[in-house]
């Protein structure tokens, strides 16, 4: 492993996503630093930094997955930790940004929890925050400190091309009418000249959908549909089912945020996708795993984004074309 130089810099793990955290230290060139994680017998967190970090560039890897709360409380701990022992800078990696989907009053009285997840991370010390995939692009704004908000798209896409699954005959579907700029993102990755494809659906309640039409052309092609999370996996599988019914050779999905709550791990394996392509910014169990399922990294992503960062350098040019895999 080669060694990045700079000894201010320090990665400290969390329990959400370690394992993916060992990989962005092991991109960047260092070891992760000591902490140590504990709870007391009333389920309370107790959080212990086991180097000095006074004037270092520390940055957290946490994804705030489930269990949302906990991971949420001990990453509140250790930035608290991390302000009080003197560190110059506390940035905050959230491969996975929890509570991301109650972006907006969507009915009277309803409360907006992204915005106060923001708030609280940035009042307890937080100076930056690097996020993977925000379920809604709006909530960047709703922090006062810098965000890098990073596409897991520039993976997918390298995945798509390198495995050979991306050619002239693939087509780019969007799940819904709000996906449309990732989908057009996604294939201007894939250097794909056909127009992207829509699914327009209905939905009477959260996480059930009715499907209602195909807006594009595909069949005889293969489509790839793309999402920023996967959950249930209802409302993904029923669209993978309308595109074979129109004609599609093929279904692929990709999606950032392998959520797969509910029976989301039976939906995805009995539903006629050849392959669900997410990333690792959740970790997950053994139980979560199935056979169609691939999982492409984004700690080399990350790890670049780090760098650069701490460096000074420009962050935008992980955005503007796929980003070839180093691990």
């Amino acid at each position: 492993m080669t060694t990045y130089a700079d000894p201010h810099l320090k990665i400290f793990s969390l329990s959400g996503n370690r394992p993916l955290a060992e990989k962005i230290a092991a991109s960047i060139g260092i070891e992760l630093s000591s902490i140590d994680i504990a709870r007391f017998s009333d389920g309370e967190i107790k959080i212990n930094i086991e180097e000095s970090v006074r004037g270092d560039n520390v940055y957290i890897i946490q994804s705030t997955s489930a269990p949302v709360n906990d991971n949420l409380m001990e990453l509140m701990i250790l930035i608290d930790a991390l302000r009080r022992a003197s560190a110059n800078t506390i940035n905050v990696v959230i491969p996975y940004y929890g509570y991301a989907r109650q972006d907006r009053k969507a009915r009277s009285r309803e409360p907006i929890s992204a915005k106060l997840v923001a708030n609280m991370l940035e009042m307890v010390g937080a100076t930056r925050v690097l996020v993977l995939d925000l379920h809604a692009a709006q909530i960047q704004g709703f922090f006062d400190i810098p965000v890098d908000h990073m596409a897991g798209a520039a993976k997918l896409a390298d995945y798509l091309l390198t495995s050979g699954i991306a050619d002239d005959n693939t087509i780019v579907v969007s799940p819904d009418h709000g996906g449309v700029t990732r989908a057009r993102t996604l294939a201007e990755l894939l250097g794909s000249t056909e127009p992207i494809a829509i699914i327009d659906k209905r939905r009477p309640k959260a996480n059930v959908a009715q499907i209602m039409n195909i807006i594009g052309d595909v069949k005889g092609k293969r489509a790839i549909m793309i999402d920023d999370m996967i959950d249930t996996g209802g409302t993904i599988t029923q669209g993978a089912q309308k595109l074979k019914d129109e004609g599609a050779a093929e279904v692929y999905v990709v999606a950032t945020h392998a959520v797969f709550s509910g029976k989301a791990v039976e939906n995805l394996q009995n539903s006629v996708f050849e392959q669900v392509i997410v990333t690792d910014s959740i970790d997950l169990p053994a139980e979560k795993m199935f056979p169609k399922l691939v999982q492409v990294t984004v700690s080399d992503l990350i790890g670049e984004a780090i760098t650069r960062i701490n460096e000074n350098r420009a962050v935008s040019p992980l955005f503007k074309t796929r980003f070839r895999s180093t691990l």
